[in-house]
């Protein structure tokens, strides 16, 4: 492992507009001045948290897959972001995972948010994403999953002799109005994966009338603050230390203590198989 340099890109969005975020966030790309690794945006950072889906949803391989995928070769950095995306006229919440040179990989939000009815809207998605970027492995995850800790849950792999993943990653349309239990969360799934952990909201006021103030993050394994971002616009990068994370684990490898346990259900069959967690 070598440090990690992450940018976040905290923004208000253009409500149901495509076009517009798109531009915008590519002004915002060429801002941020410096090489980078891993560029972090928001959750359905193309429209906003929208439940329109069939007026905006879009198929891989379209437009936004083929911004993703210029922006990533002319910075040479892992883009990670979720839009509305249509598979088989079912829509999902999908986070995509973009690499220089076109190779992609895909996570579907999980929860979803009840309180907005997405569950009537979109497809939950059935299999956690861990994927490899710089000798990290990381799980990025989407807004609501936050508040669900079994789901993400870090594994000690017996096989590897090391925990599942390193870093877990969220995009997110957090409102104001619960802010403080986004700040709380986040903390939380750092501390008890050990992990380091970045959350990506977004700010502003949305046509539903939700004011977001953004409260952007990176938290260390041992769940303090590294920095957090205010209610305002803003990129920042910073890099993460992979000796940091190491030692600590190697002096608190609370991991080997965890309870061992299994989810009946296939798609966490399938997840175990696949990370060799079963």
């Amino acid at each position: 492992m070598q440090d990690l340099k992450i940018t976040i890109i905290q923004s208000d969005l253009h409500w149901e507009d495509i076009g517009a975020n798109l531009a915008m966030f590519e002004e915002k790309i060429w801002q941020i001045g410096q090489s980078t690794d891993v560029i972090v945006l928001p959750e359905m950072f193309t429209t906003g948290f929208s439940m329109k889906a069939g007026k905006l949803a879009e198929h891989m391989n379209m437009r936004t897959f083929k911004w993703m995928k210029q922006m990533a070769d002319q910075t040479g950095a892992l883009i990670l972001g979720s839009f509305i995306a249509n598979v088989h006229d079912r829509f999902y919440n999908r986070l995509l995972w973009m690499e220089p040179g076109g190779t992609f990989k895909t996570y579907d939000k999980r929860h979803l948010f009840r309180l907005a009815e997405e569950h009537q809207v979109f497809t939950q998605g059935e299999s956690l994403l861990i994927g490899h970027w710089k000798g990290w492995r990381i799980c990025p995850l989407i807004c609501y999953d936050l508040r669900f800790p079994v789901w993400s849950r870090n594994r000690w792999n017996a096989s590897l002799k090391k925990p599942t993943y390193d870093l877990m990653i969220y995009v997110a349309n957090w409102p104001m109005i619960r802010i403080n239990a986004w700040d709380t969360l986040l903390k939380a799934r750092a501390i008890e994966n050990l992990s380091y952990v970045v959350g990506v909201n977004r700010v502003g006021t949305d046509d539903s009338g939700i004011e977001y103030n953004g409260q952007s993050a990176i938290i260390s394994p041992k769940g303090d603050s590294i920095f957090t971002l205010d209610g305002g616009e803003a990129i920042k990068s910073l890099e993460i230390n992979a000796n940091t994370l190491l030692s600590y684990r190697d002096k608190f490898p609370a991991l080997l203590d965890a309870d061992d346990f299994t989810i009946e259900s296939e798609e966490f069959e399938e997840r175990n198989n696949l990370y060799g967690l079963s």
